[in-house]
């Protein structure tokens, strides 16, 4: 089990002036789980530049920064508050979906996405956010399955073009 942060690391909110933080933290999160085509991950990054700074200027995306002594980032976690109808067992809006979750490689296993996502789940407890979603990478599973997530009855499809995804069939 990772140790918890040390005391010199502080949690922040992001704002407008980290984008390019945040977007470096985007690109690095899929390079690392093996999109590793640059000129797609240029893209990417292009186009989540441009999503991102009106939803952080609305408040409907929240992230949170962790930082070293040296005011470094070494680490961030995201909530992308959405809009969602009321369902049987919740009363709706807003819906949080936490993305983003990474931490610089020489920072890992030391807790901080850990206590990324415990600020951010106490956030959603405060601001009566209901239901809390996410994607998990390989390596990321344990920890939300350790914080209580758990798998749903999701199922997508894909209609744009065919994007290779690591792990398809023919990777192997």
């Amino acid at each position: 089990m990772p140790s918890k942060p040390s005391d010199s690391i502080t949690i922040r909110v992001a704002t407008l002036e980290d984008t390019e933080t945040l977007v470096e933290h985007r690109r690095a999160m899929f390079f690392d789980i093996g999109y590793q085509d640059t000129e797609a991950l240029d893209g990417m990054a292009c186009r989540f530049r441009e999503w991102v700074r009106p939803k952080i200027e609305s408040g409907e995306y929240r992230a949170w920064l962790a930082l070293a002594p040296d005011g470094s980032v070494t680490a961030g976690a995201a909530l992308w508050l959405m809009n969602w109808p009321p369902m049987p067992f919740a009363v709706g809006s807003p819906r949080g979906n936490i993305l983003n979750v990474y931490t610089s490689p020489a920072h890992r296993h030391r807790g901080l996405a850990r206590h990324l996502m415990g600020v951010i789940l106490d956030w959603c407890r405060a601001n009566r956010v209901e239901i809390v979603i996410l994607h998990s990478s390989d390596e990321g599973r344990a920890l939300y399955e350790s914080l209580g997530f758990e798998g749903t009855r999701e199922m997508r499809i894909e209609l744009g073009p065919r994007v290779h995804h690591p792990g398809d069939l023919g990777d192997r």
